[in-house]
């Protein structure tokens, strides 16, 4: 017995060589304890209570708005393809002045351009309407994107693509 208490007192004495030891000790701050809230269950967070939007009636009044502006949009954009791919352009010979040629081809290269400008516009707006009908499928439409608000109904009929309401958009627009 007297063998194993020297092993023992011997390997008290002798200090380990460990990764703990090497290390520079680290220093403990005391934070200020919060005061314990009671989280809710996992399935009461999943659930979120859905906010009071548009009635459905509001909202199938704002789906044929934007299904009719649709319709005029893909009216206009059908007229646009139709003068863009019209190649009756380009009777110039009845000018007599070979400046007049230049100036007539010119003008019509330039009418093309703000026909493909519009042409582009209309698409880009018709995105959005479409891009509004799916909110109104998802059950979001009418919500402002940034502060969470129903947009006014006023503000809906006349520009019912609009995701934000008209404080927010001020915001933006300063």
């Amino acid at each position: 017995m007297a063998k194993k208490t020297v092993k023992k007192a011997a390997k008290a004495a002798k200090p380990k060589a460990s990764k703990k030891a090497a290390a520079p000790k680290k220093r403990v701050v005391a934070r200020p304890v919060k005061h314990a809230v009671k989280a809710a269950p996992k399935a009461a967070a999943a659930k979120v209570t859905p906010k009071k939007g548009f009635k459905k009636t509001e909202l199938d009044h704002f789906r044929e708005i934007i299904l009719e502006k649709r319709k005029q949009i893909i009216e206009e954009l059908e007229l646009i393809h139709e003068t863009l791919s019209d190649n009756s352009g380009g009777d110039y010979f009845e000018e007599s002045s070979p400046y007049s040629l230049h100036m007539e081809q010119g003008t019509d290269t330039m009418e093309k351009e703000k026909n493909y400008l519009l042409a582009a516009r209309q698409r880009k707006f018709l995105e959005y309407l479409d891009d509004a009908i799916k909110r109104i499928d998802r059950g979001v439409y009418g919500f402002c994107q940034d502060c969470g608000k129903l947009i006014d109904k006023a503000r809906l009929e006349a520009v019912p693509h609009a995701q934000l309401c008209i404080s927010c958009k001020m915001k933006r627009g300063q």
